[in-house]
């Protein structure tokens, strides 16, 4: 399975990038060491969307905190670098595709990272990753 993470990336160049306790949603919680991610530096940290693919060498919960009913399971993964993106997809290349059921992979890019602006771990189907294979 393919999975993209949006978050603050500095150095989209760098060959290894760790993240500590990420959030997950739309089944990113399921991310396992050999898995195929996109790297999307998040807009809201000055990023400009898809910047990188790589393959997960690690991955590992982090175990919820006792007490809080309600709590988005988090994960901790190192990712290496294998692919820069060679062109541009961010948020305003996205934002006018709301049409939430059309099954577009770009529809579904902007409503897993974009109708909630976190910063998140997603699960893609498999046209939505071939469709982003092409940035690169």
């Amino acid at each position: 399975m393919a999975f993209a993470i949006k978050a603050e990336i500095r150095d989209p160049q760098a060959e290894m990038f760790a993240f500590t306790a990420q959030k997950t949603m739309y089944g990113g919680k399921h991310i396992a060491a050999g898995d195929t991610v996109f790297l999307f530096a998040s807009e809201n940290e000055g990023g400009q969307g898809l910047v990188a693919r790589g393959v997960v060498i690690s991955a590992e919960a982090v175990a919820r905190t006792s007490g809080i009913i309600r709590q988005t399971p988090r994960v901790s993964v190192v990712i290496r670098r294998n692919a820069l993106a060679t062109r541009p997809l961010g948020r305003r290349d996205l934002k006018h595709l709301t049409d939430w059921k059309d099954g577009e992979p770009g529809t579904e890019l902007n409503f897993k990272f974009y109708r909630q602006a976190t910063d998140k771990i997603v699960g893609l189907s498999d046209r939505t990753a071939a469709f982003l294979d092409g940035f690169f």
